[in-house]
Parts: structure tokens; C-alpha cells; sequence
């Protein structure tokens, strides 16, 4: 006998008998029951709690809630009626079925008490065309999800049903949207480059006069329309050589430019207005543009036509942008002819500048040789040891290593400090600098880093030891793009702008600087500027890992003469470059030069010390902080050297004291609404909150000691609405991206996603925060003294890191929440479990049962996914379950992409929400992709991912160390 949906095919869904299977079950709006086909048995159920524009019903904690399940008899004979009762809830005896309606709070004893006598259903007999109506009530007493199944036994079968309830307080409450979200469908349409009318650009903007022009690169014709019928060019098929670099890196980068391409044109409007402000621009509402989608910045334009006729198109350049608004100058005859009630068709380009600069890069990287692209095929290292007084007198073992060995080379090949998270790279590095300057008299030297953040950062710990330098020696180089008021206060003295407008001094000027700061792109303006190869006697890629090869090469190839020494620091284990197209990233470009170093040659793999020095010693978090990511990413070779005091944060009520990490589980609600594809998870939202209020309730927690790391902008927005509105606006909440050479006391992480389905096509794409170890690694690793991690354990679970996390947390008496699943649910390898430092009784979290009997729901806007095991003699749950691999050799999640519906699958890195590629450079914005973007086939993902897996029954889904010493 097997169960069906109304316009949906018998094999969707599960058969109840004697082979149990997952059911699959589609809540969609009020389209919410199942049936049995009149063939088999003739019995109507309804499902209560039905859903509304793909979102579960909300009720308040406290509050009851109520529904019915109407169980009708449409044959033409009676049937019996054994039972209906509640097979598992979540949370445990949340639920309760009964003939009669709830009574309501104020009523009286009896009326409670008729209530309760009715809340057994069994031995009834339905006559034909009869409906029995019973009813299903939750009052919650915590936020989050509360499920309910509910077992139908009639006849000779059971009938499932399954409620979800949403249980929100105040602040969850509040953050409620009551816009469904819909999928933008822009209009992606083959590019077609035409000539249009020039507009009036920014008049600082103007080009100046530099030496050295930069070539437009253009895309060729013939490469555009390989790679636009997706296919790749012959180069990518072969092994990276000094024969093909140019080549091989010149692919990379248009198929990343296409990508951008395509992209940006979704956002392409029809029929819109303009409307006149003041006597020179013209105003365009972009929807979105606040939240960044799409990403646009002075200086950057549009090209519009006039609706209904082939009229020449004009080029209109931004010139201011505010909120959802950008205000633009065309050509002159534009504002002339332009009327109020005109419609415009606006298509969206991008800044080519950037671009233009990484193909440049490329070009002039030959002259580097094997030495710097290729250094295993380099003579052995030159080095004239140079012996130095350390400036700060706590360096550590490993780092006066590296410092020496930065003193002591003679140009190529590069030197790397590998740089785990708190080791202190940064301040090795700034102390290189400083032995350079005031050691070497000749000494010229560039730093670059990977964001303006990041080189921020750089000056200012420089700036630290002012009394050293001469302020007149160093140079903080801006993108004219970059806002004059970003910029701190107290480094603007270090900079050249004009009327509030950063540019790049003449050459005769920036000889004079012996330090001189930029991000990687912005170093381009140097030897536009004429600065000859050779002038920096040391190159300092700071954050290495987060650049891309070509962008590596900006100040590489342009700027690094033969006897330069180039330095690199960073971490391959933290977050990589950004990479929109997903294709690209695989076939090299997602890989920094760095990790290139790192990976390919062996000088650097076997960590020969005249080429690498890898930093051990963090000083940033609590032992137990930093226990787990050493063991998954550094090998265990990471040395805690913060003193492991017990955590001071009794406020919270952690459940073991002398082990400041906490998971909170919880079950909460992951959406989206209106056109914004990224995600938010209220509940979440409420508990950050939470947690928050009760740190900062006694004083002895300040606000600047907590930062929220969240993967999505709507959840950072979300958050820093729900602190606001308790007047906590100071706190920082944002992505890993912004956290990245940052630490805080306490670390509040929120994973928002709350759904198998969601969370499984984030695996595919590679667009999800939980399947990046990355941006994992990154994440655990800035606290100091207190990392809470606030996620659903049954999405955490399965990735393998996050899982591992969490059985950290679970095997040292420190998770809190709904019950954990079952451990058998994830496979371990012996060498894979942590068991506890910290904790005597290596048992499970105290008071805390692993729930054998409460089978666990999860669902999304689309699907719920619901466990149980359906046994012959008591249809109880199993608890050995898991998803399993169809064989051995497969992974857990596949890298292959399924196919779609000529969509294309162009921007993996959808969410990662909360910064454009890098800081905007001169005006080349790097919006964030959008999730929607890829609008894979929901019913072509499911079934790709149903051949994946085979589902057993009852699935659900240095010897002595300073006292202190330097940390990042």
C-alpha cells in the first residue's frame, strides 16, 4: 500500500509495509495532506499546522496553539479505528491530541478536566462518509521548532502525520517577515558590447597622467564564445608550466570576467523611470543596491536606451550612491531629452580596471623566471646571515627564525612565514620590516595586502613603533574609489588625496618613501606611476593565502627586480581567494600562490627552513579553543601559550567551567524573503541575543569584547536590528570575511541554516559557510576566551568538521539544546574522536540523554524530511541511522554538479554575503553573487542526491617559551 501526493508520481514518496523508507513530504502553502489511493484504503488524513508561503506556523513561547487532523471514511463500508496517537515529539510531550478543542487559559477546572479525558483515541468505528475530528495542541516553553508524528492506525495500516510548530518570543517575533521570498529572474542575455553615447564622468575620476598606460586586454571574440558555450580553452587541459603560465592564468581570468559579466546583467531592468534631481543628474531607484546586489560605487556608469525604439544607448556614469538610489550624468542631450513619465531599459557593466590590471600581471610575469613562478628549478638559496638585537623583546623562537632568514636573502626564491591563526605573523613581519629600515639604510620596501582592512592593519601596528620611523618615510596608498571618510582618522596623515579624493603622487614624490603600503590591485598605480623594477628591495605579500595568483603578480611582475626579496605570509588553512566562477576556481584560480608554494615544491612541503618558517605558537586562544583546529589543520603542531585559566564567564551557566567552548543546539527556521536570496534564522537571531544580555549584564563583559561571526548579510542585519532595538549597537557582528586577523574576548557563532535540503545544495555549489573548512577554521579560531557556537546539530552533523566540533563540545560536558543526534548517526574512524582533556567521566553532556525515542524532523519552504523506522513488531525508531555513502569510496557529499535546466551554475561563492572581493579598488566593485543566481531544479537536485545515497531504514535526515609574547 503506498501513500500519494496529489500531482506527484507514487515513487516520491514513501510505502508503508513491510520495507520502510524515508517519507518525503512537500509542505507547500495550504496543499498539505497525503492520502491513500482509493485502490488500497480509502482513508482520508489531513495534516495539521499547515504551512504558508513555505514557512511553518509561528506561536509564542507560553501560548497554545491548536489545530485538527479530520480522518475521513470515503467508502461505502465502516471501518475500524484502532488508535491515534502521538509517536514522538520534540522537544518530549510538547504535543497533546484530544476530541476536544484546548480549553483557553483562563478556563475552569472542569472544563480542564473534560479536556483531558478526551485524550485518548482508540477502538472507534467509521461508518461510511463519517470524519473524526481530533485535535493537536503545543504550548511551548522555548523558542524554536517543535514537531509532533502522529500515528493513524486504521484497518490494516498506519497513517503518518506530521506537525511543525514555530515557537518565537519577542525578539524572534519582531524580526518576522511577512514578504514571501520569490526568486529574482533577471534577464541574462548573450553580451553584446554596442557603441553608446560617452557620459559626464566624476571629475575626479578623470585618468591621470600616468607613464605607463594600461591596455584594455579585450576579450577575444573567439575565446568569448568557447567559453559562453561552456567549454574551456585547450590550455586549462595541461599541466601549469613556465611555457603556459601567461596563457594558462590569461583563461582563468576571462573566464572569471564572463562570470562577472553575466552576473551583473541579471540585475538589467526594462521600462524604469529616472527622475531629475537637481540641473545635472538623473536618479535610478536599483533594488537591492543596500544590500549590495549589485554592488556599484562612484565612478562606475550604466549604459540606458530609450523604451520601445532602437535609440543610440547612453552611458551614464555614477556619481553618487545612496541607499537603493544611484544618482548619474549622461550626455547632455540626455538630460535635455529626458522627460519624467520616459522609460528606460538600464543595463549594468562593471569596472574593467582591475581586471585589465590581473591580465597586465600575467603578461609581465615571464620576466620573473623559474625563480619566483617556478622556484624548484632555482639554484640553492643565497643567504649572508646578518645578526640582530630583536625591537621587541618577546619575539619568540620561530619568529626571530624568520626574521633572520628575512634579513639574510639575497632575491629569489620567495620566503614564506606560514602563519596559523594567533601565531603572530603579522608582528614577525612588522618586525622584519623595522630591522630593514633601520638596520638597512638602502632599504626599500612595499607591503601589500589583501584588503584595505588588512593593510590597515599592517600600518598601524607599524605606527606602534613611530618612535623608529620617521613619518615622512611612509606611504599609504588608496584606490581613488575609497571613501576619504573610511579611512581612520590617524592615518590620513600618511596619505596624498586632493579635495578629499585619494590619488597616487608623482614619481618624484614616491621615491622619497621608503615604506610604502597598498592593497594588491592599488600596487599597480606604482609602476603606472614609473617606478622602476628594482626600487623595492623587499615585496611583502601580507595575507597571502586570500590572493589569487594573478593578483599576486600585480606587484610581482611590475615591481620585483632580480635581486628583490619577496617575502609571502599567511595561511593556506584560512580563507582563500574570492572566486565567482566555479569553474575557474576548480581549474587553478581558487588557489593562491602561496598554497602553490606550499603544495608544489618540496623545499617549501618539507618546511626546509632557508624557504619556509611555520609559526607554532598562538597566543590568542584558551587551550581548548585552540585544541580542535590544531588537530584538523596544523597537524597538532600548534603550542597554546595563552594561559588556560578557567573561563570567567560564569553568566552564561556553562556546563563545564574549566571548557570555554559551548554548543547551543537549536532548531530553528532558516528564510529568506522578499528578492533577497540570503538567508536569516530568527530564532538564532533570538538566542545570539540572549547570550549576549546575559554576558554583558554584570559589567565585567563590555560590548568591544564580543563579536557575532554569521555567514549570511540578512542574519548580520537581522542581528544588529535585534541589539539596536536594545540599544547594544556597538557590538560588531559580521561575516568570517570581516573577522579574518581579528580576535574578541568572546566569539558568538551563528550557522543559520536549520534545513537538510537548503544546507545539501550549498554542499553541491560549494556556496555554504558549513562546508568550507576555511571559513570553519577561521571562524573557531578568534576567540580568546569563550566560543559559543549556536547552530541546529542535525544540519552541523553533516560536515565532517562541524561534526567534529560538536562531539568536542559534547564529549567535554558543554553542549546545551535540543537532544543530540544519536553518535552512530556520523561514521568515525578510531584517530577521528576527541575525547576529553577536561572532563573525567568521558561519558555525554551532563544531563544531557541522547533522546532514543523523539524522531526528528527537519523541512525547508519545499520538503520535510522525516525519520522513523517502521519495525513489524512495534513501528519504533531505529537508532543506528545515517545517511550512507553507496560505497565505501564515495565521499559523504559529491563534488559533481547536477544538471539543470540551462541555468548556469557561474557563481559559487552565492552568500558569501558580506564583502565584495576585495575592498572596492579604483572604481571596480565586486558585489556578492547572488544564491538565487543558481536556481537549480529542486526536483532534479533531490533526485541527484536520492542516486547518491543509499538510506537505511529510520534515516534523518621552540623549548622554552616567553611568559608573552606577539599574537596577530
Amino acid at each position: 500500500m503506498g501513500t500519494h501526493r496529489r500531482n506527484y508520481s507514487d515513487d516520491e514518496f514513501s510505502v508503508a509495509g513491510e520495507k520502510p523508507e524515508v517519507e518525503f513530504m512537500d509542505f507547500q502553502n495550504d496543499d498539505t495532506f497525503q492520502d491513500y489511493s482509493s485502490e488500497d484504503a480509502p482513508v482520508l488524513v489531513s495534516a495539521p499546522f499547515p504551512f504558508k508561503d513555505g514557512k511553518p506556523k509561528s506561536v509564542l513561547v507560553g501560548e497554545t496553539s491548536a489545530d485538527t487532523i479530520q480522518i475521513e471514511n470515503t467508502s461505502p463500508e465502516s471501518v475500524n479505528l484502532w488508535s491515534v496517537r502521538i509517536f514522538s515529539s520534540n522537544p518530549e510531550d510538547s504535543y497533546v491530541l484530544s476530541m476536544m478543542r484546548p480549553p483557553s487559559n483562563d478556563a475552569n477546572e472542569e472544563e480542564k478536566q473534560a479536556f483531558l479525558a478526551l485524550t485518548s483515541v482508540e477502538d472507534r468505528t467509521l461508518l461510511p462518509g463519517q470524519t473524526l475530528t481530533v485535535w493537536l495542541s503545543c504550548t511551548p516553553k522555548d523558542i524554536g521548532l517543535h514537531t509532533s508524528i502522529v500515528h493513524v492506525d486504521i484497518g490494516d495500516e498506519k497513517i503518518e502525520r506530521v506537525a511543525f510548530l514555530l515557537a518565537d518570543d519577542n525578539v524572534s517575533k519582531a524580526l518576522f517577515s511577512d514578504k514571501p521570498y520569490s526568486r529574482r529572474r533577471g534577464q541574462v542575455k548573450k553580451f553584446e558590447p554596442s557603441p553608446y553615447v560617452p557620459g559626464c564622468r566624476p571629475t575626479q575620476q578623470h585618468t591621470q597622467g600616468f607613464k605607463h598606460k594600461l591596455r584594455q586586454y579585450a576579450i577575444p571574440a573567439h575565446i568569448r564564445e568557447l567559453i559562453e558555450s561552456k567549454q574551456k580553452p585547450d590550455v586549462l587541459y595541461d599541466e601549469l608550466s613556465m611555457m603556459n603560465y601567461a596563457e594558462f592564468f590569461s583563461a582563468l581570468i576571462v573566464m572569471e570576467e564572463l562570470n562577472m559579466e553575466e552576473e551583473m546583467r541579471t540585475y538589467d531592468m526594462e521600462g524604469i523611470l529616472m527622475r531629475r534631481r537637481g540641473m545635472n543628474f538623473l536618479s535610478l531607484e536599483v533594488p537591492g543596491l543596500a544590500e549590495k546586489r549589485p554592488s556599484l560605487v562612484q565612478g562606475d556608469f550604466i549604459v540606458a536606451r530609450y523604451a520601445g525604439n532602437d535609440a543610440r544607448p547612453y552611458q551614464g556614469f555614477i556619481h553618487k550612491v545612496e541607499a537603493d538610489e544611484i544618482f548619474l550624468q549622461f550626455d547632455h542631450q540626455f538630460h535635455m531629452n529626458h522627460r519624467h513619465r520616459n522609460q528606460y531599459h538600464v543595463s549594468f557593466t562593471y569596472n574593467r580596471v582591475s581586471m585589465r590590471r590581473l591580465y597586465k600581471s600575467i603578461d609581465d610575469a615571464k620576466h620573473l623566471g623559474p625563480g619566483i613562478l617556478f622556484p624548484r628549478q632555482s639554484p640553492y638559496r643565497v643567504l649572508k646571515r646578518w645578526p640582530f638585537k630583536p625591537l621587541n623583546p618577546h619575539i619568540n623562537t620561530e619568529q626571530a627564525d624568520a626574521v633572520a632568514m628575512i634579513l639574510a636573502c639575497r632575491g629569489v626564491p620567495p620566503y614564506v612565514v606560514y602563519g596559523p591563526p594567533g601565531t603572530g605573523k603579522t608582528m614577525t613581519i612588522v618586525e622584519a620590516i623595522l630591522q630593514l629600515y633601520t638596520g638597512k639604510k638602502r632599504a626599500n620596501i612595499l607591503i601589500c595586502a589583501a584588503s584595505n582592512t588588512a593593510a590597515d592593519h599592517v600600518l598601524e601596528k607599524l605606527l606602534q613603533a613611530s618612535y623608529l620611523i620617521r613619518p615622512s618615510d611612509i606611504f599609504r596608498l588608496n584606490a581613488q574609489s575609497r571613501q576619504y571618510e573610511d579611512v581612520n582618522t590617524d592615518f590620513i596623515k600618511f596619505c596624498f588625496f586632493q579635495d578629499r579624493v585619494f590619488k597616487c603622487p608623482p614619481l618624484k614624490a614616491l621615491v622619497q618613501y621608503r615604506i610604502v603600503i597598498s592593497t594588491y590591485t592599488s600596487s599597480y598605480l606604482l609602476q603606472a606611476e614609473g617606478i622602476r623594477q628594482g626600487h623595492f628591495t623587499h615585496i611583502f605579500l601580507d595575507e597571502a593565502g586570500q590572493a589569487s595568483e594573478p593578483e599576486a603578480m600585480v606587484p610581482l611582475s611590475g615591481l620585483c627586480g632580480r635581486d628583490t626579496v619577496v617575502v609571502l605570509a599567511g595561511d593556506p588553512k584560512q580563507l582563500g581567494p574570492v572566486v565567482y566562477c566555479k569553474q575557474a576556481e576548480k581549474d587553478g584560480l581558487g588557489r593562491s600562490y602561496l598554497e602553490r608554494l606550499l603544495t608544489d615544491f618540496e623545499q617549501y612541503q618539507t618546511g626546509n627552513p632557508n624557504y619556509v618558517t611555520k609559526l607554532l605558537r598562538n597566543y590568542r586562544c584558551h587551550p581548548a579553543i585552540l585544541e580542535l583546529p590544531s588537530e584538523l589543520f596544523y597537524e597538532g603542531e600548534l603550542i597554546a601559550c595563552k594561559e588556560g585559566e578557567p573561563s570567567a564567564y560564569d553568566c552564561i551557566g556553562l556546563p563545564n567551567k574549566s571548557f570555554p567552548v559551548l554548543f547551543v543546539g537549536i532548531q530553528g527556521c532558516d528564510e529568506r524573503e522578499g528578492t533577497n536570496p540570503s538567508w536569516f534564522n530568527r530564532i538564532e537571531v533570538s538566542k545570539v541575543v540572549s547570550i549576549i544580555r546575559n554576558l554583558t549584564r554584570g559589567g565585567d563583559v563590555h560590548e568591544s569584547d564580543i563579536g557575532v561571526i554569521t555567514p549570511y548579510r540578512q542574519q548580520v542585519a537581522k542581528i544588529k536590528k535585534a541589539l539596536e532595538a536594545l540599544e547594544i549597537p556597538d557590538l560588531k557582528v559580521g561575516s568570517v570575511e570581516q573577522f579574518q586577523g581579528q580576535e574578541r574576548e568572546v566569539i558568538i557563532i551563528s550557522t543559520v541554516r536549520s534545513t537538510v535540503k537548503h544546507n545539501e545544495f550549498d554542499k553541491f555549489f560549494n556556496l555554504g559557510f558549513l562546508s568550507n573548512h576555511k571559513r570553519f577554521n577561521v571562524a573557531i579560531t578568534r576567540a580568546k576566551s569563550l566560543l559559543i557556537i549556536i547552530g541546529n546539530p542535525y544540519i552541523i552533523t553533516k560536515d565532517r568538521h562541524w561534526d567534529r566540533l560538536l562531539r568536542y563540545c559534547a564529549d567535554n560536558d558543554s553542549y546545551q539544546g535540543c537532544p543530540l543526534p544519536p553518535p552512530e548517526s556520523h561514521s568515525y574512524s578510531d584517530d577521528t574522536r576527541f575525547f576529553s582533556k577536561y572532563d573525567e567521566d568521558q561519558g555525554g553532556p551532563s544531563g544531557q540523554d541522547y533522546n532514543q525515542e523523539a524522531a526528528y524532523c527537519n523541512y525547508n519552504q519545499e520538503a520535510a524530511y522525516c525519520n522513523y523506522n517502521q519495525e513489524p513488531s512495534d513501528f519504533g525508531l531505529r537508532h543506528d541511522t545515517g545517511a550512507q555513502p553507496a560505497s565505501e569510496n564515495q565521499e559523504l557529499w559529491s563534488e559533481e554538479l547536477p544538471e539543470d535546466d540551462n541555468q548556469p551554475f557561474s557563481n559559487p561563492q552565492a552568500d558569501l554575503e558580506e564583502m565584495p572581493k576585495q575592498d572596492v579598488e579604483e572604481g571596480a566593485a565586486q558585489g556578492d553573487v547572488q544564491a538565487d543566481q543558481l536556481s537549480t531544479n529542486d526536483n532534479q537536485l533531490q533526485g541527484a542526491y536520492m542516486e547518491k545515497y543509499t538510506f537505511p531504514p529510520g534515516w534523518c535526515d621552540v623549548s622554552s617559551i616567553p611568559a608573552t609574547g606577539w599574537g596577530d
